[in-house]
């Protein structure tokens, strides 16, 4: 049986294997990561097997997504290969929105395949006007509205926002 809840700082070090073997450190060089670094997450959950191991992550970073302001930013999200296609990405997903719900969020951003990330409402459509501070595929720049209207008419750069690491704030 697997368990979704909130991340752990427990969770970190298997977390980031996880990661690494999904998308290799590459990953830290992405335009995305651009508005993660040294940022806190909104949100952040772990998918645990029944030993207790992290088999799956879901994280949201808060974002300013031009003049829709504040909106959230999902990934990265992976679930380890041997349980991929068990649907553990979709109970993330259901989690991750359900709970940027509960914050109040009024909307998601992220960049990802479209065939997939559609079912749970996303869509190009939304973010054709944003942009993000670093190259991106258009096509896979997506929106999900939480509140009706949103993103309509939005413009203009994404920006992080939300809390500093530690280290940072420290450094400010």
């Amino acid at each position: 049986m697997v368990t979704i809840r909130a991340e752990l700082s427990s969770d970190i070090a298997a977390r980031e294997a996880l990661l690494n073997q999904a998308f290799g450190v590459k990953r830290l060089r992405k335009t995305s990561e651009k508005l993660r670094a040294g940022r806190v997450p909104a949100l952040a959950f772990s998918a645990i097997d029944e030993r207790g191991k992290v088999i799956g992550t879901i994280r949201l970073w808060n974002i300013i997504a031009g003049s829709a302001g504040q909106s959230l930013l999902l990934g990265p999200i992976a679930v380890d290969a041997k349980h991929q296609k068990s649907g553990i990405g979709r109970a993330l997903m259901e989690t991750a929105i359900f709970a940027a719900r509960d914050i109040g969020a009024e909307s998601i951003l992220l960049v990802g395949d479209e065939p997939y990330y559609s079912r749970f409402g996303f869509s190009a459509s939304l973010t054709r006007s944003l942009h993000l501070p670093g190259p991106v595929e258009r096509a896979r720049f997506l929106g999900l509205e939480l509140e009706a209207e949103a993103l309509d008419g939005a413009e203009g750069m994404v920006m992080a926002s939300g809390a500093l690491t530690e280290s940072l704030a420290a450094a400010a």
